[in-house]
């Protein structure tokens, strides 16, 4: 399965995107960077710059109907910067009309409340985002990864680094019941 990893070109938590993206390869797929910019994006270790990537494609130039599933890494200002680029945001929402899965972890369900698709969902983050997602309409849980098939996809998330074994577990799980 090819999966899309969306982050922005920088802010992304490095530990989210590089352990799940290992993870997809050791299980056999193909992970893709995609991001609002071609050439490379900033990891981070927190607050700190960390290594970059290169990105495979540019969200304007690609389209969910290439992938099986999305996977959303965190960090602080990466989700922010994504809910503000209305193809970022676009292209999220798409994974959850085609009923494609989305495993989303810690900041990254800010963008599923840009993309407005948390209503009705059952949801983990990390704890600063529970009024958010409450106000848009999702059911907030402190879980170590919450798995909701309650809507047209099936929506993984996890709140924090610590839980990214759980995570990578999890997602991988339900991509491949997807078709995987």
């Amino acid at each position: 399965m090819r999966i899309a990893f969306l982050t922005a070109p920088e802010g992304v938590e490095q530990v989210e995107l590089t352990e799940p993206w290992q993870a997809a390869k050791d299980a056999g797929h193909e992970p893709v960077l995609v991001s609002t910019q071609s050439g490379e994006i900033q990891g981070f270790n927190h607050l700190d710059k960390a290594d970059t990537f290169p990105v495979d494609e540019a969200v304007g130039d690609t389209s969910a109907d290439s992938f099986g599933g999305l996977v959303l890494p965190g960090g602080v200002a990466n989700p922010d910067f994504l809910r503000m680029d209305e193809k970022a945001v676009a292209f999220v929402r798409d994974f959850f009309e085609q009923g494609r899965p989305v495993a989303a972890i810690c900041h990254a369900p800010w963008t599923l409340v840009e993309a407005d698709v948390v209503r009705g969902r059952v949801v983990t983050s990390w704890p600063s985002l529970q009024t958010d997602l409450r106000n848009a309409g999702a059911t907030w849980v402190d879980e170590q990864v919450k798995v909701c098939d309650h809507g047209a996809n099936v929506l993984i998330t996890s709140r924090k680094p610590d839980d990214l074994k759980a995570f990578c577990k999890a997602f991988l799980a339900e991509f491949a019941k997807a078709g995987g």
